[in-house]
């Protein structure tokens, strides 16, 4: 299905999402409020528009109803809050996702403020290339706010229980779905027979409630305490 996005904020962040949305086949609007950073070239594809997307005016005149989803992706938090906010309330867009650049902010991004998915980009990037900080803890990577459930990472160490051993043999709670297996360079998708290895990055999606019942299984069941005493 081809959906149309509106992007807010053309930055780096912004045009790497809309190339990719592109490529599969997308419409794409970027909207960026400082001249100095409309660069229609560097995705030539999107339309472009020089607004200010806090503004519901703005938002108005780019034709924001009739977008299936809205990408709040602006360097400034409180403006990813307000697009997010304006998007839901005054426009019924059914999908927003919203960037968060400080993590203290986090907690704001909620569905009171229409953010149906918060992205702390970050943490994402910092859990997928700092592995060895991330090794032997489970690490949110991202939240989903309509279903209550988190994307979740845990590298494995070698004392992992279930190193070795195939997939279907490792007892995930029920609210738990290993998704993606991310081993060297390569992205497995698990298979019942796939072997567990010492450093793979296992990507779960799983309810917040159930992320401690994880990382006991994945880790160990000492792991929770473990992992509590070292935070403190």
């Amino acid at each position: 299905m081809t959906m149309r996005v509106a992007i807010a904020g053309a930055g780096n962040v912004g045009r790497s999402i809309a190339q990719e949305l592109i490529e599969n086949g997308h419409q794409v609007m970027l909207i960026e409020r400082q001249p100095k950073m409309l660069r229609p070239d560097r995705v030539p594809a999107a339309e472009w528009v020089l607004a200010d997307a806090c503004e519901l005016t703005s938002l108005e005149e780019a034709d924001l109803a009739g977008c299936d989803v809205v990408v709040a992706a602006t360097g400034d938090d409180k403006a990813n809050l307000v697009v997010s906010l304006l998007a839901k309330t005054e426009f019924a867009v059914p999908r927003v996702v919203a960037r968060v650049n400080r993590a203290e902010n986090e907690w704001l991004f909620t569905d009171q403020w229409g953010v149906d998915v918060a992205v702390s980009t970050p943490r994402v990037m910092a859990a997928l290339v700092e592995e060895a900080v991330t090794v032997g803890d489970l690490v949110r990577l991202m939240t989903f706010r309509q279903s209550e459930a988190n994307l979740v990472e845990i590298t494995l160490p070698p004392s992992a229980p279930y190193v070795g051993h195939p997939i279907h043999a490792v007892p995930l709670p029920r609210d738990a779905a290993l998704v993606a297996i991310l081993r060297g360079k390569r992205v497995l998708v698990p298979s019942p027979d796939d072997p567990l290895e010492v450093g793979d990055e296992l990507i779960f999606v799983c309810t917040a409630e159930t992320e401690d019942a994880v990382r006991t299984v994945i880790l160990g069941a000492d792991s929770v305490e473990r992992t509590r005493n070292n935070a403190g």
